[in-house]
């Protein structure tokens, strides 16, 4: 036996005492289709392992001499079993084309890894290729799958089909540790962390078909931020080094105390078709009402040209955030859209951050309905330059900021803020700003002066029990064909409809037919109408004296 098996070994016989699997850093010699089987009912660790009927109980298996772990061997656990696990993979790597499987076999449950240690069920150290799937993860005290990098790049690795749950998910008095792996992050997978160990990026990774629940976080995804790894520091000394092609795809998060995913220092990342429901569960306030922390349900960090869409995201309940559109810190030409949001804390609240507005991001396409627990701001901190944010459906929303924002372009929404909510602005920061607001549509409200010609009307949506459609445009309705035409190369609308008119507001076809429930301006009462705009000019007016006796 040479040398690295013997090593090797050795390692794996202190699983039995120290419940970690070590599998060793090893060089990738040969591939190796082998396929190791391990059935918590039926085996036994004096078998081959390498058929069904040979397979070993549990781990310690691994521990026989001839054990070959390398590029295309697979690791396959018995549907309904149990099987502790506590493992480290450091610089094991397979190939493209034959990656190093762990999964599961067998008819039933799925394999359920788990560990009662403050640890990861599974930590990858410098691993490239490998495929985790079909799986369930659960640590009481732990954490899922942390990734990261400390002496070479990671490539390749995908997740499928893992159920995440069963790991801390109480209500806390701050924001999770998240630089030092999923355990102390309460998180289902962690990517490097903030700050991050070193400049090597995780690039290529994949998760789908995933479920995270009874859990405080779901996926945190960081890259490197700059030398010095101080991700708090002056822009002069940004240097980010981005994971790119990252792709989260069909996840459902749920019932947890946290957010559900960062894309933190990523390029090219996509985030779509995910739920994100009853996430950021803590409040966050504490016996005096004072803001504690701050948890929103999907957000960017420091990304670039990276987009989150298809999603719907409901139900936070964070009163400093509980967002469902967040820029945070240096995010640039990033993208939200395709957005249902609905139930949450407010739809909006980007946050700029230093002295640098960030720049020529997107929101398009997105309904927010009942967003209302606290106000919306298209932004905030030092600002957004370029944003375009275009052919949204807000509806019932609270007080809606319009500020801090130059060279921008806002058209084609409908918001229809809650009775005695108000669009605010800053007529001062305004003039200077070089914005564009035009073919927008507001009703409960008065128009903002910066938009005073665009339409003050109802929108004439179709109603009816379904939730989602209920905000298509009837036929007839003065919002369709009415918009601003934005060439942007999209196709379908947030229902899935062909987008044939220029409309205000987040349906692009040409009406759909009235129901029973459908509402126009021609049974509004124009009574309470008024009296509603007597409200809204009265707050504004308290609003911009109050602003005035700060700035005094």
């Amino acid at each position: 036996m040479n040398t690295v098996k013997k090593a090797l070994c050795i390692l794996l016989s202190a699983l039995l005492v120290i419940t970690v699997l070590p599998f060793a850093v090893i060089e990738v010699t040969a591939l190796s289709d082998i396929t190791y089987y391990l059935d918590a009912e039926n085996g036994d660790n004096s078998n081959s392992g390498t058929s069904p009927d040979e397979a070993w109980k549990d781990l310690g298996g691994f521990a026989n001499e001839g054990v070959i772990l390398d590029a295309g061997v697979s690791v396959l656990f018995r549907c309904g079993g149990t099987y502790d696990f506590n493992v480290t993979l450091e610089g094991l790597c397979g190939t493209e084309e034959h990656p190093f499987v762990i999964s599961s076999y067998g008819e039933g449950q799925r394999p359920v890894l788990t560990t009662e240690a403050y640890d990861e069920v599974l930590t990858l150290i410098d691993c490239s290729y490998i495929t985790i799937s079909d799986l369930e993860m659960v640590a009481p005290n732990g954490g899922g799958i942390w990734i990261d990098t400390i002496n070479k790049e990671s490539v390749g690795i995908t997740i499928d089909n893992v159920y995440f749950h069963g790991m801390p998910n109480g209500t806390v008095n701050n924001r999770d540790d998240q630089s030092n792996g999923a355990a102390p992050a309460r998180a289902a997978v962690m990517v490097k962390g903030l700050p991050a160990h070193s400049r090597y990026a995780v690039n290529d990774l994949t998760i789908t078909n995933c479920e995270v629940y009874d859990c405080a976080n779901g996926f945190m995804i960081w890259g490197s931020w700059n030398d010095e790894q101080n991700p708090w520091c002056t822009p002069d000394k940004i240097d980010p080094v981005y994971n790119t092609g990252l792709l989260i795809s069909d996840c459902y998060f749920h019932d947890m105390d946290a957010e559900a995913v960062i894309i933190g220092i990523c390029d090219g990342a996509l985030v779509t078709n995910c739920r994100a429901i009853d996430t950021c569960q803590g409040v966050g306030l504490d016996e005096n009402g004072e803001i504690q922390y701050f948890t929103a349900a999907m957000w960017f960090w420091g990304s670039v040209n990276s987009t989150i869409q298809y999603c719907e995201i409901a139900g936070q309940k964070n009163y400093g955030d509980g967002m469902a559109v967040d820029f945070d810190s240096h995010t640039h030409n990033c993208t939200y859209q395709y957005i249902y949001s609905h139930d949450n804390m407010r739809f909006m609240c980007n946050n700029a951050k230093d002295d640098t507005p960030q720049q020529n991001n997107t929101v398009r396409y997105c309904l927010s309905v009942n967003d209302n627990g606290g106000r919306s701001a298209i932004a905030s901190g030092n600002g957004e330059n370029g944003l375009n944010f275009y052919n949204n459906t807000i509806i019932n929303c609270a007080d809606f900021h319009m500020r801090h924002l130059t060279n921008s372009f806002v058209a084609n929404n409908i918001i229809i803020p809650e009775d005695g909510c108000i669009i605010l602005y800053n007529l001062t920061e305004e003039l200077s700003a070089n914005n564009t607001y035009e073919n927008n549509c507001y009703y409960n409200t008065i128009n903002p002066v910066v938009d005073a010609l665009s339409k003050n009307i109802l929108p004439n949506f179709a109603g009816g029990t379904d939730a989602l459609t209920a905000y298509e445009l009837v036929e007839g309705s003065s919002l369709i064909g009415a918009g601003t035409k934005v060439e942007d190369g999209l196709t379908l609308d947030i229902f899935g409809n062909e987008i044939t008119s220029s409309n205000i507001g987040c349906y692009g076809g040409t009406g759909v037919a009235a129901t029973e429930n459908s509402v126009d301006s021609e049974n509004e009462n124009i009574f309470i109408r008024l009296a509603k705009f007597v409200e809204c000019v009265f707050k504004i007016l308290v609003q911009e004296i109050k602003e005035l006796i700060e700035d005094i």
